[in-house]
């Protein structure tokens, strides 16, 4: 497909979490229809798009379905079985192509496509006994892992037993690194190959799971534009469309190594839902309908924070905690079971008051529990 997708055509959407009703709800802004496949008929995208299909995407026949009420798919989440997608790219045009999700919804696949072409990372290997490891190492399963699941660290020899569950499926080592801060860029691609980047974002997990991110990152520009070059050059390996998150290491001597790569909008974008002039989610909508990619001027400085099912322990959050902050925007996503480590919401702050929000993102997430 050459031509962009006219506004009254309908988008689909592979998943049904989060990201694919900030998508959905992108693409109904730019006049499109939307539909979404889901397991779960209340899952936060299914209840944001004009057809609903109920189903898991692993399911081969409820993808073609999707497809077949579709003019251009699109997916939210990467773990989808290479068969099934093939068999909806021969049915419609598919972004981000087979090809990309096959490469990195693998990470021994996804390491060895960065090996390949010289792209900077930690060491690894493949992972299937407690052996051949140089501590200390985290542990990954190759696919299925995600928000600190499905991972352990080790930090010595004595450490081995702990991966016994975790072996269970198989993984890959990575050697651990002492970093200065951990970054992401953001870009997009488009289906005509030009591409659009955001200000790199600095990101703080906990847990494994993304806790805070605030935007533009404090480093040195030099870095900066070393992050951004590295980031185009994989989605440019990858012939990828559509958003792209590289997630890298700063190291204290500068140097930048690539933690992972998510082909999908990102937790560490939301900074851009309000804090850009294109989101990352309308940037999306735009690369994959072939349509001019969007301005990624900031509007301000910018910080996330994530809202896990945690903070729901005692009952509705106090939201008025939220009140009074300049600049702050509240997105919740729909979920109806609030679960620790379960990512419920989000708020961001745009302008003056971004950074010491990101400082006191602990504090405020506590005043919300209570």
């Amino acid at each position: 497909m050459t031509e962009p997708l006219k506004p009254g055509r309908t988008l689909g959407i592979l998943g049904g979490g989060q990201l694919g009703r900030l998508i959905a709800q992108a693409a109904k802004a730019l006049g499109y229809r939307t539909a979404a496949l889901d397991a779960s008929a209340k899952s936060p995208a299914l209840q944001a798009v004009d057809v609903p299909i109920v189903a898991s995407v692993e399911d081969r026949d409820a993808a073609l379905r999707l497809a077949q009420a579709c003019d251009v798919v699109t997916l939210e989440w990467e773990l989808i079985p290479v068969p099934v997608l093939e068999a909806v790219a021969a049915a419609r045009p598919l972004y981000p192509a087979p090809s990309v999700l096959a490469t990195i919804r693998d990470r021994l696949t996804q390491r060895e496509f960065l090996s390949k072409h010289g792209f900077p990372q930690t060491p690894y290997g493949a992972a299937s006994t407690a052996a051949g490891w140089k501590y200390p190492v985290i542990l990954k399963r190759r696919t299925h892992g995600y928000d600190g699941k499905g991972q352990c660290r080790l930090n010595s020899e004595a450490d081995a037993p702990k991966a016994d569950e975790v072996l269970q499926a198989p993984c890959v080592w990575e050697k651990l690194v002492d970093f200065k801060a951990e970054i992401s860029v953001i870009l997009a691609r488009g289906r005509d190959g030009k591409t659009s980047v955001y200000p790199v974002a600095e990101n703080v997990h906990r847990g494994g799971v993304l806790h805070a991110t605030r935007a533009p990152a404090r480093i040195p520009d030099d870095v900066a534009r070393k992050a951004v070059k590295l980031a185009g050059e994989i989605a440019e390996a990858l012939g990828h469309v559509g958003v792209l998150a590289v997630e890298m290491f700063l190291l204290h001597d500068e140097r930048l190594l690539v933690n992972e790569i998510a082909p999908r909008v990102h937790n560490s974008g939301h900074y851009t839902l309000g804090g850009c002039k294109t989101s990352q989610f309308e940037q999306h909508v735009r690369a994959v309908c072939g349509l001019p990619l969007g301005p990624t001027d900031m509007l301000g400085p910018a910080a996330m924070v994530n809202l896990l099912g945690d903070v729901w322990e005692k009952g509705e959050p106090r939201w008025s905690a939220l009140d009074g902050i300049p600049g702050a925007t509240l997105h919740l996503y729909g979920k109806s079971e609030a679960r620790p480590g379960r990512k419920m919401g989000h708020y961001t702050v745009v302008g003056a008051a971004a950074e010491a929000e990101f400082a006191r993102a602990d504090e405020r997430l506590a005043a919300l529990r209570r």
